[in-house]
């Protein structure tokens, strides 16, 4: 059975609040925390981009069991970030850690679900000649300066090797749920992304999300009580609580992985950094559910369940999630808007 063999989780140490970022515009700063869901968000430095995110990411992937990234078969980079249009991320990726050279390397782009994608279509290369294979979920999340997206646009990457013997949670089945809905774009000519505002909401995330979840819990023949925990796609702190409502799952089952409150959203690593943040903490033979989002729009759902091994790799694993969010710098808004200026050279 595929599995993930390891997995590794880099936030950025830099923490900005959402109240800062309106303010700065002159906008209402009292209660946007609480009305988003979002107390602060991670913030990339001036010299890290989704590469060096997915680089560190990997590192940490690799350490715990000591893993040889020579092994490693195919890797995809899922990010709405890519630093260059024409050019590879995952061959600058792979190259950096020393991957070999008969490599499947692709880059990947679907918004907030391109990471997930990664895991799926790998899933499906694993075999003789490729026994392990590495999933990247990568973003310094885009956002025009002064729109809301800016107050819940974090940076994080997730990195996870699979494969199919040693793995400490196997996958039990995954689908898809895809349809056109222009809730959030950007043309290769612009900037900045552009969205729908509170059309993002019900007829895109809420349908899609729902929607995938419904049709792998019917097709796997599980109930939300089967589940120790979920984790859904955080583009903000209300959606995936409501998701979580309307499927049947808890608050309890959602609290592990909820990091959206602590980091914003990181995009194509927002999911995947909650299912770390789940595996840091869970038990061996639990059961855990994962839908992401990506607008356009698309859902992949998934059904994991921890091995013994989990507890061996939790003993070894000094990076986890929740060690990094506590490894904090506040800064303010100068820094981010240094950061914007140096980026897109305005």
């Amino acid at each position: 059975m595929t599995g993930i063999i390891s997995y590794g989780v880099y936030i950025p140490k830099y923490r900005i609040k959402p109240s800062q970022i309106a303010h700065a515009w002159g906008r209402e700063a009292d209660g946007i925390e609480k009305a988003l869901g979002v107390f602060e968000k991670a913030v990339a430095s001036v010299d890290e981009d989704a590469v060096t995110l997915a680089v560190e990411a990997t590192l940490n992937a690799l350490k715990p069991f000591n893993f040889d990234p020579a092994k490693i078969g195919a890797i995809t980079v899922g990010s709405e970030s890519h630093p260059y249009s024409v050019k590879p991320t995952a061959t600058t990726i792979a190259g950096i850690l020393g991957l070999r050279e008969d490599l499947l390397a692709v880059d990947l782009e679907f918004a907030c679900k391109a990471g997930t994608s990664g895991i799926q279509l790998l899933s499906g290369l694993i075999g003789k000649d490729k026994k392990y294979v590495l999933a990247i979920g990568s973003d310094v999340a885009q956002s025009k300066p002064a729109d809301v997206l800016e107050c819940t646009a974090g940076s994080a990457a997730a990195s996870y090797i699979l494969g199919k013997t040693d793995t400490i949670a196997d996958i039990l089945d995954f689908n898809s749920f895809s349809s056109d809905t222009p809730d959030f774009w950007r043309r290769d000519i612009e900037r900045f992304p552009s969205h729908g505002g509170r059309f993002t909401g019900e007829p895109s995330y809420f349908y899609h999300v729902t929607g995938a979840s419904k049709l792998l819990l019917n097709k796997t023949k599980l109930k939300p009580a089967d589940f120790a925990y979920a984790v859904f796609h955080m583009p903000n702190g209300k959606f995936p609580k409501e998701a979580a409502k309307r499927l049947g799952f808890s608050d309890e089952q959602l609290k592990p992985g909820f990091t959206v409150s602590q980091i914003g959203n990181p995009y194509s690593a927002s999911s995947l950094v909650g299912l770390a943040a789940t595996l840091d903490i869970a038990k061996p033979k639990q059961k855990i559910f994962v839908c992401s989002y990506g607008s356009g729009a698309g859902s992949d759902a998934f059904v994991f369940e921890t091995t013994p091994l989990l507890k061996e790799f939790q003993k070894n694993n000094h990076h986890t999630v929740q060690s990094q969010i506590q490894d904090k710098q506040m800064i303010d808004y100068s820094l981010v808007a240094k950061n914007i200026i140096n980026k897109y050279r305005i």
